[in-house]
């Protein structure tokens, strides 16, 4: 009788420790499904100067001195005194800071590649940069040159091997990589501009998103399966479209903020929302992440001295002039003829760090550390995945 009792004793003991492990795998299968990091081997980005980390410079003149003070000691293609969110997208992930596509000097694009330019615009602009201000790269052209950049770094890549393959992405990363878009404020910005009244500025947009899914089909035949999108941010606490558009900045929320812009950005980021929810439904292989950018950059802007930043519509880098320090002919770095002398008039405060706003038309990167901090955990996403989650929406 004890040796019967002993041997279902052990039988028992037995059967609970299996029952332990396969809970336990169970767990850790749920969780590697779920809650595990997806592996983003590289990022391409698609944008504007919220993103550009180089392209307008490459291709119409550098960004001049002090941009990029901050960080990089030196003008480095940004328009801001640092990093910008899409840097801060890279550190998280693991991943070198993106080179702009059409930087030929000194780029690597083994983990990705930056196609957003400044003055991009989601619509094509009938215009010149010379005359507008708005850049000729608009989405479709960075689709474009997306599509070109697949083939020929996969032909190079294959056929002369040697120092490419450490400066080229392999082929499977283009099924694996984050595709991140932050586009779409200078095509509200451009229409005010053009002197739109705020009803057709309102009317472009069911065009705009038609464009912006075309083009995010194209990204998804070509290999996208993982997608991060931006909303734009709060316009009207920008100085340099309160200036341009005092009409349209004549009404103001209690922080100083234009109310009409903002409600346009609002309406834009509704519709926005609205088509990365069908997309999600259309391409069920594929995670589309949307992510509030407005929400995090309106409460550090209505929250500034709370969270230790100075007057949030002050310029940091700009010429004294009028309210905000800025001044739409003389940019950040900017330089006027004085007696045969060119002097430069578009300086930096002493301590960017304290300011929200960089050049009237950019954050600083303290701000955009903010902003970062604010959307990488996913609480401003939907579905509310984390960044390093983001191919986990599938479905969702």
């Amino acid at each position: 009788m004890a040796s019967g009792g002993s041997g279902c004793t052990a039988t028992a003991g037995a059967a609970a420790l299996l029952s332990l492990v396969f809970l336990w795998l169970l767990q850790a299968s749920a969780g590697a499904g779920a809650g595990a990091d997806c592996h983003f081997p590289a990022v391409f980005n698609f944008g504007d100067s919220n993103s550009d980390t180089g392209g307008l410079s490459a291709a119409f003149g550098a960004a001049p001195p002090p941009n990029g003070r901050t960080f990089f000691g030196m003008p480095a293609g940004r328009y801001c005194d640092g990093r910008l969110v899409i840097d801060f997208i890279a550190e998280n992930l693991g991943i070198p800071y993106l080179s702009a596509y059409l930087n030929s000097v000194g780029s690597n694009f083994s983990q990705g590649a930056n196609f957003a330019t400044a003055g991009s615009t989601i619509s094509r602009q009938n215009t010149s940069l010379f005359l507008s201000g708005f850049s000729p790269i608009s989405l479709d052209v960075q689709s474009w040159e997306f599509e070109q950049f697949i083939n020929r770094s996969q032909f190079v890549y294959n056929n002369k091997g040697g120092i490419y393959r450490e400066l080229l992405p392999k082929a499977e990363y283009f099924s694996q990589a984050l595709y991140t878009f932050d586009i779409g404020q200078n095509d509200i910005t451009a229409g005010y501009f053009a002197n739109m009244t705020t009803d057709q500025v309102i009317a472009s947009i069911p065009e705009l998103m038609e464009r912006l899914t075309s083009i995010i089909k194209n990204v998804h035949e070509l290999g996208g399966r993982n997608f991060w999108i931006h909303s734009t941010g709060p316009i009207g606490c920008l100085p340099y479209a309160l200036i341009h558009r005092p009409d349209i900045a004549a009404v103001k929320d209690k922080v100083g903020c234009s109310v009409t812009y903002n409600k346009v950005a609002q309406l834009f980021n509704q519709r926005l929302k609205e088509t990365v929810a069908r997309l999600r439904k259309t391409y069920p292989d594929a995670a589309f992440t949307y992510v509030d950018v407005y929400a995090a950059k309106y409460k550090l802007i209505s929250q500034a001295s709370k969270l230790g930043f100075d007057d949030a519509l002050l310029t940091c880098c700009g010429h004294d002039a009028g309210p905000y320090n800025f001044d739409p002919k003389v940019g950040c770095g900017g330089k006027v003829l004085v007696k045969g002398k060119w002097v430069v008039l578009g300086k930096s405060c002493d301590d960017p760090s304290r300011r929200v706003s960089w050049d009237g038309v950019h954050f600083t990167e303290a701000a955009n550390k903010f902003v970062f901090d604010q959307i990488v955990g996913g609480g401003l996403s939907d579905p509310p995945v984390p960044l390093r989650q983001a191919c986990r929406s599938k479905g969702q």
